[in-house]
């Protein structure tokens, strides 16, 4: 029964290093990335180590003005349209007893899709301009905060670590009817698709777990990115204000059921993910699309040995695009109502795999036991 438990745990662990990675123009681009691994036990043993690769796809295109969507920008053929694909592989090694560390190495394509930026909705003409490349890598220590044998079937892991700004910040793309005398000119793309924020973060993480029965366990995370870079400097065009480095969070709470098929389990739960109207360090006086959204996640996850497969597809139920800091400061000047939109994605598609690795003079013995 104990590995039953085992392999529970990893499939919810391997989750939680399923990035909320973008709702769209609400750009989140990570999401508890370095989360520990297990099998065999509920924590990695020195030595031990899980190799994992996690694909995430969204289509965002309904646009929201607060909580109201504008239903209009569809009709009308106005929207803008993003398809962003991830793929993060991650390396997560325990050093010592309850110990472990982790890389993630993100890479990234994207699409959007617009009128507004190609001469305006005027002229009718929708074009694409893309970004791709690799994204801002993260390395993370933690520790698991009680040693099994005392709180066996509940425990808690604290994390502290680096959003390094690899990702390219200001990539470029051809923009249509944009020029002075409606000719092409090159720019920097819209922020929700460049492969990086330009900010070295700092990220902190919790994750825990609580056994309720011998089929059944509550578990959830909390992912917060602290940026203190205010701007990295890039502009969309000559006079515009400048991209922010912006701080993101995200929480998820669920439950992980033990199904009656070998090898399956089902996920049930909640997350939110939120890019903050203001940082927690650092000036917030730069462009950015602040909101949120908070979303149902169903998923199932399935083992075989050493080998764990997982997918899960949080469903959107609310969406808010909050009014900016640049938003508040502008109203307050001109004492005109101001308030941006977004695009946010109906759903989002998570796939994972993950291959525990043990010490060589462990036995193999993973996840058989139950199976």
């Amino acid at each position: 029964m104990k590995n039953l438990y085992s392999y529970i745990l990893l499939a919810f662990l391997l989750t939680l290093g399923l990035d909320a990675s973008g709702q769209g123009c609400v750009a989140i681009r990570s999401f508890s990335g370095c989360a520990a691994g297990t099998a065999g036990s509920p924590i990695l043993k020195p030595g031990d180590a899980m190799l994992s690769g996690n694909f995430r796809y969204f289509h965002s295109f309904r646009h929201f003005r607060g909580r109201e969507e504008e239903t209009h920008r569809i009709e009308e053929g106005t929207e803008v349209i993003n398809d962003s694909y991830f793929m993060d592989l991650s390396f997560t090694y325990a050093f010592a007893n309850r110990f472990y560390a982790s890389l993630t190495v993100p890479f990234v394509y994207h699409e959007r899709s617009s009128m507004y930026e190609h001469g305006g909705n005027s002229l009718g003409q929708r074009h694409k301009t893309y970004a791709k490349g690799l994204g801002d890598m993260r390395i993370a220590a933690g520790y698991w905060l009680f040693a099994e044998e005392k709180r066996p079937g509940t425990n808690m892991a604290l994390a502290l670590g680096l959003k390094l700004p690899t990702g390219e910040p200001g990539a470029e793309g051809k923009f249509y009817n944009a020029g002075p005398d409606g000719e092409t000119v090159t720019r920097p793309v819209d922020q929700s698709i460049q492969p990086g924020d330009g900010g070295l973060g700092i990220t902190v993480e919790m994750q825990g777990f609580h056994q309720l029965n011998e089929r059944l366990i509550l578990n959830g995370n909390f992912y917060y990115l602290i940026n203190p870079r205010e701007h990295n400097g890039v502009r969309r065009r000559d006079g515009a204000d400048p991209y922010a480095s912006p701080d993101q969070y995200a929480i998820r709470l669920g439950a992980t059921y033990t199904s009656l098929f070998p090898g399956f389990d089902v996920y049930l739960g909640g997350r939110m993910e939120c890019v903050p109207v203001n940082d927690l360090i650092g000036g917030s006086n730069a462009y950015r699309r602040p909101g949120y959204a908070i979303s149902i996640e169903p998923g199932v996850s399935y083992v075989i040995n050493n080998l764990l497969l997982n997918v899960s597809v949080p469903i959107a139920v609310e969406r808010n695009r909050t009014q900016s800091y640049l938003d508040k400061q502008r109203e307050r000047l001109t004492g005109q109502p101001r308030h941006g939109d977004a695009a946010f994605a109906d759903y989002l598609i998570n796939v994972g795999i993950a291959y525990r690795l043990n010490k060589k003079d462990k036995k193999m013995d993973v996840f058989n036991a139950d199976h």
